[in-house]
């Protein structure tokens, strides 16, 4: 039982102010679990649905993640599952074309602020009977591909951290589990090309990509499965995609049946 006299799961959701985050704060807060969303964006986090707590969370911002670490210990107690669906791609560039400025803003939100905000709810994540920890990477995480640059790199970062965890952690009643997904429908694209929508359409061309529901519906899955049961990675990815650079390319007539 929380400090709110309740017993359901309290479930963190980070980047939660679009996309996959918000999808996921919303089925989970559907399904009957206590949900605290974090994100930059607050004016989104208000549009979320009733009875989800929307707190603002900038994972770059160690004062931030503090204050909110700070906030959920004092109202709720304890933490029983952690999603750490924060992240962003800039531009799709060979490493000779990319700057350190490109490589440290996507480093410090994709792998720092995942290990900062992990590490500042941990000890409310132990204070569960149990708990998750579901850290959101990429099938850049599997494999790699031209001008893949610092966003491959930092989900190859948050594979290793994710496996770390895992050993860190055994004996103790915490699930750790990497969700890898493939090309999914959301800003991301929008964000790493910087608006320019001609590249975003592109990207998407003649595909039929997973929606921020379908790896809603994957967290809440992984959630609820027995506790004794831990899915180590879940790779999902749409049925035209082979690889993180391989795709099927259909007839605009077969995407529109969809």
């Amino acid at each position: 039982m929380n400090e709110n006299g309740s017993t359901r799961r309290v479930i963190v959701v980070t980047g939660a102010s679009s996309g996959m985050g918000a999808a996921t704060a919303r089925l989970l807060n559907e399904h009957g679990f206590t949900v605290v969303a974090g994100a930059r964006r607050t004016d989104r986090l208000a549009s979320l649905g009733e009875g989800i707590d929307g707190r603002r969370l900038d994972v770059t911002d160690p004062k931030s993640v503090d204050d909110f670490a700070g906030y959920v210990g004092e109202r709720y107690g304890k933490v029983d599952g952690l999603v750490n669906s924060a992240g962003l791609a800039l531009e799709n560039k060979y490493l000779g074309e990319t700057t350190d400025a490109q490589w440290e803003t996507v480093f410090d939100v994709n792998v720092i602020g995942l290990a900062r905000i992990t590490r500042a709810l941990l000890p409310l994540l132990k204070k569960a009977p149990f708990a998750d920890i579901i850290n959101v990477g990429s099938v850049a995480a599997f494999d790699v591909y031209p001008g893949g640059g610092p966003y491959v790199a930092s989900k190859h970062a948050v594979r290793a951290i994710t496996n770390e965890l895992r050993l860190e952690l055994n004996g103790q009643p915490i699930r750790v589990v990497e969700l890898g997904p493939g090309m999914t429908r959301t800003e991301f694209a929008d964000v790493r090309f910087g608006g320019d929508q001609e590249r975003v359409e592109r990207t998407y061309a003649g595909t039929i990509p997973l929606q921020p529901e379908d790896l809603a519906e994957c967290i809440l899955f992984i959630l609820t499965r027995p506790q004794h049961v831990n899915i180590d990675y879940m790779v999902v990815r749409p049925l035209d995609q082979a690889t993180s650079y391989m795709l099927h390319r259909r007839k605009p007539a077969e995407t529109a049946k969809r």
